[in-house]
């Protein structure tokens, strides 16, 4: 089948807001230190000596998820120069692992962590009752995407299977079974999703898979993409804002960047490797100049994409890699680890910005 047609110009999908700079140069040599940081102390505390996170963005960014071994989930109100909780959900029964706002912002998916129950549950923050359960999954979910523009989402698991799902029915519709930890990702505009396992990845056009019917996703890839070789497991595939281009991480600490398009890979970047448990988190910069990711041992690097240079990096006393999302169209990203921590510049130090005014 023919691939569906993507626009590449950024302004039609999601423009940035007035506070970015048209060029990211916070994260160019010379600023590098001139970051603040504002940290919370994790939902609960540490638990088990584990201290994981996983951590979600609204679009407007005034608000977060911080996912803890609490277990629960804490959801956040951020404005500068102070960050609150709003509330704190506890989930002690079934343990958070992954979780995602859904399309409405009192609604969120997330995965259980207790090891015995691998549903995903359709929350709602308001009253703290489950809309539904996903059940489909017999190992640890790994990857979870939503739709941007339908109540769609992708699910990975250990088990070696990607679900696809739709909010408002309980029993998958659509199965892909894999070779290996497979990662997932919708692009910004929904029309594609992709499916990373093996060292390549497969692009999938979502609008063959909208109907109540069961699937098989072995059928549909248009388009196969691989990664130079690296056959490590996969951690996370990501689409830039722009959708022109995809970021892979994998276990052996690699971050490979391509050309959504065409699957041409522009670069590579190399970190520590993270552990079989973990998971090497990457992303994009608003306006996809640059990427973001952590480490295995716990720091945060930056790379210029164009030159291919590493241009950023914050070092870390911690050995796990931290859960790192850039704010959608904002000069701040978050990390998380056993602390929840919001970064952006210091505007009165910046030439360019001072410029401007």
């Amino acid at each position: 089948s023919q691939p569906p047609k993507r626009r590449r110009r950024y302004g039609g999908i999601r423009p940035i807001k007035p506070l970015s700079l048209p060029k990211f140069n916070v994260a160019e040599k010379g600023y590098t230190g001139r970051f603040f940081v504002r940290s919370l102390p994790m939902a609960g505390g540490q638990t088990d000596g584990e201290d994981k996170v996983s951590l979600e963005l609204t679009e407007e960014i005034i608000q977060s998820m911080e996912v803890g071994m609490a277990p629960g989930i804490q959801l956040l109100m951020q404005g500068f120069p102070i960050c609150r909780c709003l509330k704190t959900i506890n989930s002690k029964k079934y343990g958070v692992d992954l979780v995602s706002f859904t399309s409405h912002p009192t609604t969120v998916i997330y995965s259980s962590k207790n090891g015995w129950d691998e549903s995903l549950r359709l929350l709602s923050l308001h009253d703290n009752k489950y809309l539904r359960y996903f059940r489909g999954h017999h190992d640890r979910v790994v990857s979870l995407s939503l739709c941007a523009r339908a109540e769609h989402f992708i699910s990975g698991s250990l088990d070696r299977t990607v679900l696809l799902w739709d909010q408002r029915a309980d029993k998958c519709q659509g199965l892909l079974r894999v070779q290996g930890r497979p990662a997932t990702a919708y692009d910004d505009q929904g029309l594609i999703f992709a499916v990373a396992f093996g060292g390549s990845i497969r692009m999938f056009d979502s609008r063959n898979y909208e109907k109540f019917l069961m699937f098989d996703l072995l059928k549909g890839p248009f388009e196969i993409f691989s990664v130079g070789g690296d056959a490590s497991d996969a951690n996370v595939v990501k689409f830039s804002n722009d959708g022109r281009l995809m970021l892979l991480t994998t276990k052996d600490g690699r971050v490979h960047v391509l050309d959504s398009f065409r699957g041409t890979l522009l670069g590579t970047y190399n970190v520590k490797p993270v552990s079989s448990n973990s998971t090497l988190e990457a992303s994009f910069s608003p306006d996809g100049m640059f990427v973001i990711s952590g480490s295995g041992d716990g720091s945060v690097y930056v790379w210029n994409i164009r030159s291919g240079k590493e241009v950023a990096s914050w070092l870390s006393t911690e050995n796990e890699p931290p859960v790192i999302k850039w704010a959608p169209g904002s000069l701040m990203f978050v990390t998380g680890s056993s602390e929840l921590s919001f970064w952006i510049p210091d505007l009165s130090k910046l030439a360019a910005y001072v410029g401007r005014k």
